[in-house]
C-alpha cells in the first residue's frame, strides 16, 4: 500500500463473516479497491488476498479483546453476527452481548474509526410476533420488549455520544443468498425442500399456513444488501440513522411458488400445511443418497437445511413489507426483481453442485 493512499484506504472489519450477510459484504468489499478487509466468526476462515479472517467467541469478553483489541486500521465495523436462541426473550443476552464485546475491544485501539453499521431486520417492528402495521417504517414506535435488535440500537446510540464516528442501522426483509451453516436461509430451505421433492417424485406442495399462501411480502437480496450497507456506511447523509433495504417488489406464494416448481421441473399441487422441522427429521439418508448420485458437492444435511427458519416465513399469514423509500430518497437507487433473484440463487447452488 502506498503511504499516501493511507487517508484514503478504509478498512473494514466484518463481524459475522461467514454468514449469508456477512459473506455478501465480504464479495462486494473485494471488487472495490480502497477497501482492507478483516472477517470475524467463531470459525474464521482462509485467508485470501484480500481478506483476513479471525477466529473469535465474541460472547468471552476476555477473548474479544485478545483477539479484536489490536485492530488499530479498523475504519469501519460492520456488525451481522446472530447467535439463535429458543424463546425471542433469550435472544437479548447472547446477541447484545456479542455486539458489544467487539465494540468495547475495537474502539479504544481503532483511532480512525468513522463508522459501525449494525444489521438489524423487522423484528424491530414487531413483524415477528403477529400482525404489524404496514409499510413498515423507520419512524414507527418501538414495541414492547424484549427486543435485542432494539437494545443493539440502544447502545449505539449512547455509545455514539460525543464520538467522531456515526452508526447506521439496516433493516432488511428476509435476506436470500449463497450460505452453508446458516439458520436462516429462505432460498436454501426452498431449494433442497424442491430437490427432495424432485427426487422422490411428488409435486412441490407449498408447507405453509393457508393463509401466508397469500399474504403479500417481500425480500431483500444479498448481494443489493451488501452494496446498500457500504452505501449508508460512507454517505454522511446517512450518520446516525436507520434504513429499510428491500428489493423494492412484493409479491406473493401463490403467484411465486409456481414458478419456482418450474425452475425445478415440478408440477404443483394444493398448498398442504406441514411442519418442515418436523417432515424432513428423517430425510439425511435421502440427501446423503442424492449427494451420492449426482455428484454434489460433500455437505452434511445440517448445513444445507434451516427448516426451522422456513417454518417460520411461510407462517406469515399476515402482510409482510416495509418502506423503503428512504432510502431511496437518500440517495440508493438500486433494486431487485425478487423472481430472478430467487432464480439466480438457485442457478448459483446449481452451478457450486449443491444441488442437483
Amino acid at each position: 500500500m502506498n503511504p499516501l493512499d493511507s487517508d484514503l484506504r478504509k478498512t473494514a472489519l466484518i463481524i459475522g463473516a461467514n454468514g449469508v450477510i456477512g459473506r455478501n459484504l465480504i464479495d462486494h468489499l473485494a471488487a472495490l479497491p480502497d477497501w482492507d478487509i478483516i472477517g470475524v466468526s467463531r470459525r474464521g476462515g482462509l485467508d485470501t488476498s484480500r481478506v483476513r479472517y479471525i477466529a473469535a467467541d465474541l460472547l468471552d469478553p476476555s477473548e474479544s479483546r485478545r483477539k479484536l483489541g489490536g485492530l488499530a486500521e479498523v475504519t469501519h465495523i460492520f456488525y451481522a453476527a446472530y447467535q439463535d436462541r429458543p424463546t425471542w426473550a433469550e435472544l437479548v443476552a447472547p446477541n447484545l452481548a456479542m455486539l458489544v464485546h467487539a465494540v468495547e475491544a475495537v474502539e479504544p485501539a481503532a483511532q480512525r474509526l468513522r463508522h459501525i453499521s449494525l444489521m438489524q431486520g423487522y423484528k424491530v417492528y414487531g413483524a415477528h410476533l403477529g400482525p404489524f402495521k404496514t409499510p413498515a417504517r423507520e419512524t414507527d414506535a418501538n414495541h414492547m420488549p424484549p427486543e435485542f435488535n432494539i437494545a443493539q440500537q440502544d447502545y449505539l446510540e449512547e455509545k455514539q455520544s460525543g464520538k467522531s464516528w456515526t452508526w447506521s442501522a439496516l433493516r432488511p426483509s428476509v435476506v436470500c443468498g449463497y450460505a452453508l451453516g446458516n439458520p436462516m436461509n429462505l432460498a436454501m430451505v426452498i431449494a433442497i425442500y424442491a430437490s427432495m421433492s424432485k427426487e422422490l417424485g411428488i409435486p412441490l406442495r407449498f408447507p405453509g399456513k393457508p393463509g401466508a399462501y397469500h399474504s403479500l411480502l417481500e425480500m431483500t437480496d444479498a448481494g443489493l444488501l451488501a452494496r446498500a450497507t457500504v452505501w449508508a456506511a460512507t454517505e454522511p447523509r446517512c450518520a446516525n440513522q436507520a434504513f429499510n433495504i428491500t428489493n423494492g417488489d412484493l409479491f406473493r406464494w401463490n403467484e411465486l411458488w409456481p414458478k419456482i416448481a418450474s425452475s425445478f421441473d415440478l408440477d404443483t399441487a394444493p398448498p398442504l400445511p406441514m411442519s418442515l422441522l418436523m417432515a424432513m427429521q428423517d430425510k439425511e439418508p435421502l440427501w446423503n443418497r442424492m449427494v451420492e448420485k449426482y455428484g454434489l458437492e460433500p455437505n452434511s444435511y445440517a448445513s444445507v437445511s434451516s427448516w426451522a427458519f422456513g417454518d417460520f416465513v411461510f407462517s406469515w399469514d399476515y402482510d409482510f413489507f416495509a418502506d423503503s423509500t428512504k432510502s431511496r430518497r437518500a440517495g440508493f437507487l438500486e433494486f431487485m426483481d425478487t423472481e430472478a433473484m430467487f432464480m439466480d440463487i438457485f442457478a448459483d447452488l446449481r452451478h457450486r453442485r449443491i444441488i442437483p
